[in-house]
């Protein structure tokens, strides 16, 4: 049997019947921001717009050469996978069934409607993946359709290598990336492109970044065992997992919990519309977790390294927009919510008016309830032009006397009122 290597290659030749390599772009901003030569690896261009449609081409293009006659597929999926899935479904003409949490952004659930076409039918089911993979599991061995598995399995494994494939033949000057910034949910690519790179017995450094709210790999390299969160926090949908795969584990399992880097899902937002105010480039969270883990870099660190970033999605629904940008302007430090204890007379408002700056803004203003016959509750969110003005305000506040609370960080009482 070929090498893994060897393997990867005949994928990466047979997936060009779908769509040529992905390019390997030099970004000129994010190296003099950094100081490092940083090359992105546009997964976000593929006719899905991620490199998940890589393993799910592989899946299928070996299942049926091994003579697999089965006439109905079946996945589950966040919604990069599903896309993928019902892409290859229509390529090869086979029927498939695509499980989806109920969360699903709808831009997600619309394309893979459009890329399965007659071929694929969507039944959304439970709020995480997790449930969601339950119930296309069950699916699959009621029906006898054939389980697609989205990262957990040594082909899908074998196909999102061809990320590290075409990226070995791409980088310049023929050598090596000196750092590798790979996004992990499940683990397939990380998985395929450490195998990979390791065959080459490259001196590849690799960094592996995840969501705050679902450290799966990171938690697991920890325990020296894979891990299932009690809970994940679900804004980084196609990355929000709650047990990295048994497979890539195995792949994984001896690299250092310090080598994970753990992504705020605030600080995310703000690497995204950056990404899209300057660079033009339209990422969904998860394909902004490569890029921003270079804020976790030192300069000195970075100086004089290439470094190669998978940017491993741009399906991003522009209704999640104003989320994505009120978490950017809270995690910068430019917008921030109090609950004001709020006099009940005439006169009150303009009072507190005056105490803004030229640059302050009130976003919101909300009665919350009457807590005494003379005073109210009220949440007020501001915004400015820079965070340093926050420290005035508090202090005009402060000297006029009046009651309040910043609320901005509480996630409790925020995720209540906010």
């Amino acid at each position: 049997m070929a090498g893994f290597s060897a393997r990867v290659a005949t994928a990466a030749e047979a997936v060009r019947a779908l769509f040529p390599e992905t390019p390997l772009q030099e970004n000129d901003y994010l190296s003099k921001k950094t100081g490092a030569r940083i090359l992105l690896k546009r997964e976000d261009l593929t006719p899905v717009r991620s490199y998940k449609i890589r393993g799910a081409f592989n899946f299928f293009r070996k299942a049926l050469a091994a003579g697999n006659k089965a006439e109905l597929f079946v996945c589950a999926s966040a919604g990069n996978h599903a896309q993928g899935f019902a892409f290859v479904c229509r390529h090869f003409g086979k029927k498939g069934v695509v499980f989806m949490p109920v969360t699903t952004p709808q831009q997600k659930i619309d394309k893979t409607r459009l890329f399965g076409g007659e071929f694929v039918e969507i039944r959304l089911h439970g709020d995480y993946f997790d449930a969601c993979l339950r119930a296309a599991q069950q699916f699959s061995e009621e029906s006898g359709a054939h389980m697609v598995p989205p990262f957990d399995h040594s082909d899908i494994i074998e196909g999102q290598a061809t990320v590290a494939h075409e990226i070995a033949a791409q980088m310049p000057g023929g050598e090596d990336p000196d750092i590798l910034v790979l996004p992990v949910g499940g683990g397939g690519l990380a998985a395929g492109a450490t195998r990979y790179f390791g065959e080459r017995q490259a001196a590849t450094r690799f960094v592996f970044c995840e969501p705050d709210g679902a450290p799966s790999l990171h938690e697991s390299l920890l325990a020296g065992k894979r891990v299932k969160l009690p809970a994940v926090d679900n804004f980084v949908d196609g990355a929000a997992v709650a047990e990295i795969g048994r497979e890539p584990f195995r792949y994984l399992k001896d690299f250092p919990a310090d080598s994970t880097r753990l992504i705020p899902e605030n600080r995310l937002c703000a690497t995204m519309i950056e990404m899209l105010n300057i660079e033009g480039v339209v990422l969904e969270p998860a394909g902004a977790l490569a890029i921003d883990a270079l804020k976790d870099f030192s300069r000195k660190e970075l100086k004089g390294k290439t470094v190669v970033c998978v940017v491993s999605g741009g399906n991003f629904d522009f209704e999640r927009l104003p989320d994505v940008k009120e978490r950017a302007l809270r995690f910068e430090g430019l917008k921030k919510y109090f609950v004001f204890r709020f006099p009940q007379r005439p006169g009150a408002l303009r009072d507190f008016l005056d105490l803004l700056g030229p640059d302050d803004d009130i976003a919101r203003f909300e009665y919350l309830k009457k807590s005494a016959r003379n005073f109210g509750s009220v949440l007020i969110g501001i915004e400015t032009k820079d965070r340093r003005n926050f420290d005035a305000l508090a202090r005009r506040f402060d000297e006029a006397g009046w009651g309040y609370q910043d609320i901005t960080d509480n996630e409790e009482i925020a995720g209540l009122v906010i």
